[in-house]
């Protein structure tokens, strides 16, 4: 899950609008999702976009049809988040996991815990399990994907993805783990029964803790710093001493050390044991 970046804000952007405020209150109270956690600018066009577009001249009148229209609330929570995602994206970064960390994380654990936090449609935690499934460790793993979008957690479960999603899987992996069903490819069944897949709030819910890894990549940049201070603390108390977090490649943390992270490579910090 992640905000659709956009252009640069205007100076009108940046001032009080109490029609907006209002309805950042409204939508916690409704649905614990605090948007005022998200970079404003960009999330106020893609909803005035979307509010326009439904006729409303207002965000209080918008926020009252969706409390009376539950199809207008599914579509805010889908247009809220843009589901842009691919298998063994940035695939130099899946490499370096799977050739360093998971090695060397089976050499004393075969039965690793393991996260994907804001999953969207799943490419990210079945490419994890491909990994795992290589290494003849996903059997004996824990694999959670959770994500604030119903919508796309559902896509995530069926399994089914266009081509274009799998141009950076190996060739041999395409072989193993897909088949192709007219203008979509299918996720392997014994995956897709690895990866336990649930709605979570990361602002909010509570996380787990003990993982050995966690994979949140190509979300935080899209949060207030106050709420990336926020879920860095989160994520290190939910990975156990020496476990891994695995970020996007414009997520470097500057501060590692503030959360009990050691930087361990480009992108990926562990939790000071």
């Amino acid at each position: 899950m992640a905000w659709e970046p956009t252009g640069a804000g205007t100076g009108e952007e940046s001032r009080p609008d109490p029609d907006f405020l209002l309805f950042i209150r409204k939508v916690k109270e409704h649905t614990s999702i605090d948007l005022s956690l998200y970079k404003e600018a960009q999330m106020k066009r893609r909803l005035t976009t979307l509010r326009l577009k439904r006729g409303y001249a207002t965000f209080a009148a918008y926020f009252e049809a969706m409390q009376k229209q539950p199809e207008l609330l599914a579509e805010f929570l889908d247009r809220m988040t843009i589901n842009v995602s691919e298998f063994w994206r940035n695939r130099n970064r899946w490499e370096v996991l799977d050739q360093v960390f998971i090695p060397e994380m089976l050499r004393t654990n075969r039965r690793l815990k393991c996260w994907s936090a804001a999953c969207s449609t799943g490419e990210e935690p079945y490419t994890l399990a491909m990994i795992l499934d290589r290494h003849n460790a996903l059997r004996d793993a824990t694999l959670h994907a959770t994500d604030i979008d119903e919508g796309a957690l559902a896509k995530a479960k069926s399994g089914r993805y266009l081509e274009r999603s799998l141009k950076e899987v190996p060739e041999d992996y395409v072989r193993k783990y897909f088949r192709q069903d007219g203008m979509e490819w299918l996720i392997s069944d014994d995956l897709k029964r690895h990866v336990k897949f649930k709605k979570q709030n990361l602002l909010t819910d509570p996380f787990e803790s003990g993982y050995d890894l966690i994979v949140c990549r190509n979300v935080l940049i899209y949060f207030t710093e106050e709420a990336k201070d926020l879920l860095y603390r989160k994520f290190s108390d939910a990975l156990r001493p020496g476990g891994v977090l695995f970020v996007g490649s414009t997520e470097q943390i500057f501060t590692p050390a503030r959360y009990g992270f050691q930087p361990a490579e480009t992108f990926f910090y562990r939790k000071a044991e």
